[in-house]
């Protein structure tokens, strides 16, 4: 009975250390908040699912990082970089490490290589032959920040990291760049962001728009040069955030992103859903536009029969150029707000800009159907000639909104966007607390309050409450980020146990690292406190 009570009050004890962490998190001011993930996901075209994938001992979460596929060793995905930041944004800092997922086994590596480059997120990475190549980022700091415009190769021979002084004029700093191999073998760079200190805690964004190649050397290996290229075309009108892949013919496709207006002192943005395509050959870009699917053309010839028997069809016909479609769609939050997303389409015959001439494009015509909404950050892929487009985000007036839509587009066909998951108003992530969620968590903090009342007044809980668990203890020198890194899941655990199996993983994990920062806390305290 001994033994049993000991572990009985050790594990209230274990709440209470749980719940009153959990009061301080609830207690902190109401800012923007954001949640990084290391989740792994596998959407099966087949079966048109998406499957959680849980391998032991993954990167830690983060954001803004890079990811590669290679064939090497039955398919590895290579990660470097990135930035964390914790819920309540206290917490901030740049990654500069290497993992490989090794698909074939499905097991995580961490690969430790010295002369790599600098913490960063915003960068952009291309597998070229057997190396990985990296270009541009961030860092940014409390006090201040940098751009780059470095550029490194990793080789996947030796595993070694290796940094390159190519020749001639090149990108000034930026990030969020585009960034893919041409055909011929150079390495194409384009856009992205950069700002600078115009004057004291006044800062200038720059969109960028021209564009480079990045050679290698025929005389001699490991040597580049950079040209910049003045390409022709239809160009993609100034934004960063936007996507790339590569098309099945080797072009590159371009999608979306935003264009921030910035003033001292407000920032708004204009999204972007349409798709331009660079060929690398010609050196000229041009805009991609749908056909509108077969069916519908064979009933608007039907239909203009039809149309002359009806005096309302005629009144149509008659009036010149088709309108404009005009779709929207609401979503609604949990908290009740309604958020409009307006799009408008182009109809049968009327393109909104002018098109390429014919021998320059490979798809052409006027668009139909419904397309993913405009939108910044989404990931882009191509498999067996389909261009797949996931997620992204958008503002909606002072919100950010994250999407988990899906949507395809038969390459070959370029007739309409089909629409593979649709925007589920039960999973839109908001990145800030809505005042239901605060409405809740002063409900949770007058509770919790009147517990704390209860303990200070028992003895017996105060005894349970210093029999807490054996935290993972802190090592030496051991910074915030270290340690979670390290124990996490420990905390994870910690955090779910007390919460219930119904809880929002958002807020166990809001809890979980709140109860690891105020335990680490109390321990540089602790020490700080012995020293003196």
């Amino acid at each position: 009975m001994g033994k049993k009570g000991k572990k009985e009050k050790k594990g209230r004890g274990a709440e209470k250390t749980a719940a009153k962490m959990e009061k301080k998190v609830s207690k902190r001011s109401r800012k923007e908040e954001t949640f990084m993930y290391n989740e792994l996901y596998i959407y099966s075209i087949r079966k048109d699912t998406w499957t959680k994938v849980d391998i032991p001992g993954p990167p830690p979460r983060r954001c803004a990082h890079q990811a590669v596929v290679v064939p090497q060793g039955g398919g590895q995905l290579w990660v470097f970089g990135g930035e964390f930041a914790s819920p309540d944004g206290e917490q901030f800092y740049h990654y500069k490490d290497l993992w490989v997922l090794h698909l074939a086994t499905k097991t995580w590596e961490q690969i430790r290589s010295t002369g790599g480059p600098s913490g960063r997120s915003g960068h952009r990475m291309v597998a070229w032959k057997r190396q990985l190549i990296l270009f541009g980022g961030f860092h940014e700091s409390t006090r201040d920040y940098i751009y780059y415009s470095d550029v490194y190769t990793f080789s996947l021979d030796t595993f070694l990291w290796s940094k390159l002084s190519p020749s001639g004029p090149g990108p000034t700093p930026r990030s969020g760049c585009l960034m893919a191999v041409t055909p011929q073998g150079s390495i194409a760079i384009y856009g992205g962001y950069s700002k600078q200190r115009v004057k004291k805690d006044v800062d200038k964004g720059t969109q960028h728009s021209d564009m480079f190649l990045l050679k290698p050397e025929e005389a001699g290996e490991g040597k580049w040069t950079w040209t910049r290229i003045n390409p022709s075309g239809v160009k993609p009108t100034p934004r960063s955030g936007f996507s790339v892949a590569m098309a099945p013919n080797h072009q590159i496709l371009f999608f979306g992103g935003v264009c921030d207006e910035e003033e001292e002192e407000s920032l708004e943005g204009s999204f972007f859903n349409d798709l331009y395509v660079y060929d690398a050959a010609r050196s000229r870009w041009f805009t991609a536009q749908l056909k509108g699917p077969k069916s519908d053309k064979k009933k608007r010839r039907r239909g203009k029969v039809e149309e002359q028997e009806g005096a309302t069809e005629q009144e149509n016909g008659a009036t010149g150029a088709p309108e404009p479609l005009e779709v929207i769609k609401e979503v609604v939050a949990e908290d009740g707000t309604v958020i409009t997303i307006k799009q408008v389409l182009a109809p049968s015959g009327l393109v909104p800009q002018a098109p390429p001439k014919p021998e320059d494009s490979a798809v052409e015509a006027s668009s139909a159907g419904q397309e993913p909404c405009p939108r910044s950050n989404a990931m882009l892929a191509v498999k067996h000639g389909l261009l797949y487009v996931y997620g992204g985000m958008f503002e909606a007036g002072d919100r950010q909104v994250t999407l988990s839509d899906l949507y395809c587009l038969d390459l070959h066909k370029m007739e309409e966007w089909r629409t593979l998951v649709e925007m589920d108003p039960k999973s839109q992530e908001w990145l800030e607390e809505t005042d239901s969620e605060e409405d809740s968590s002063s409900d949770e903090e007058g509770a919790e309050g009147g517990d704390k009342d209860q303990e200070e007044d028992s003895s017996e809980d105060s005894a349970e409450e210093g029999a807490d668990p054996q935290h993972p203890e802190v090592a030496p020198g051991e910074q915030y980020e270290e340690y979670l890194s390290r124990t996490e899941q420990y905390w994870l655990k910690l955090a779910r146990n007390h919460m219930g199996p119904d809880a929002k993983e958002k807020k166990v994990l809001k809890v979980a690292q709140a109860m690891a920062k105020a335990f680490i806390d109390d321990a540089v305290q602790d020490i700080a406190q012995a020293k003196h």
